[in-house]
This record gives structure tokens, sequence and C-alpha cells, in this order.
């Protein structure tokens, strides 16, 4: 009996959590499945190490990743735009070296790298998890 009021007292709280997953019901873009690991001693992500820089992936993610270091953190977004149909904009953003900036080219949307955000637009970047491992950040959904 004491195992069943421990199971109906336990049971809301499983059911509550959500494994801390970002909120991205965004219709617009497809969820794929994003599991990139990118070590930051390698020469290639090297300016990573400096906030305010950026790498690109086109290997995952819908459109492709930008990963950003905001200096106090990482962020990854979807270089998918947020805002339009995904069959309709088939171009990835476009994110210039030095640039703090994505821009989707469908409609000339500017969305910041440290929020993911874009005034006065219904959805903000499709973000993803990004987790330190030691000098390797692994980025999922």
């Amino acid at each position: 009996m004491k195992k069943i009021f421990f199971m109906l007292f336990i049971l809301p709280f499983a059911i509550g959590c959500d494994g801390g997953s970002a909120n991205n019901n965004n219709p617009n873009i497809p969820n794929y499945a994003v599991n990139l690991q990118i070590n930051l001693n390698l020469p290639a992500y090297s300016n990573l190490q400096f906030p305010g820089n950026r790498i690109i992936d086109f290997s995952q993610g819908a459109r492709g990743i930008v990963v950003f270091n905001t200096g106090s953190g990482f962020v990854a977004y979807d270089l998918a735009c947020p805002n339009i149909a995904f069959t309709i904009c088939t171009t990835p953003m476009s994110v210039p070296q030095g640039s703090i900036n994505a821009t989707c080219d469908c409609d000339d949307t500017v969305y910041s790298l440290y929020t993911g955000q874009s005034a006065g637009q219904q959805y903000p970047m499709k973000a993803y998890r990004v987790n330190l491992n030691g000098s390797t950040l692994v980025i999922t959904n």
C-alpha cells in the first residue's frame, strides 16, 4: 500500500518533466535529430574560444547550425529562417564573419546571435542545447 501512495506521489513530477528541451514549437522548421560535437582544441574551431566569434556547420539541423560564443557561454541556432515556411525559403540564413547577427535572405529579417530574437517577429531562431564537456561542445536537441 505504501508503494502505491509513493508512486502516486512521484507520478506528477515524472510526467511534468520535459528533459530540459528548449521551447522550439516552430511550425516552420522541421525537427531533425542533432548531435554535433566540436573540439575547441582543433584549429578549425579555435576562434570559438573568443567572445563574438562563430562557426557554421551545415552537416546537421534543418539548414545548418551556427554556434556562437556570447562571452558568458555558447549558443547554437538552426540556420533555417524561423518565420517563413521551410519549403518556401530554401536557403540558410547568412552570418558574415565578424557579425553578431544572422540574416534571413528571403525576407531580410535580422536576428541577434546573442538572443536568437528579431524585433516584431513571431518566432525566434530555433535554439539547440549546448553543453561544454571539457574542451568539447556537445550540441543536441
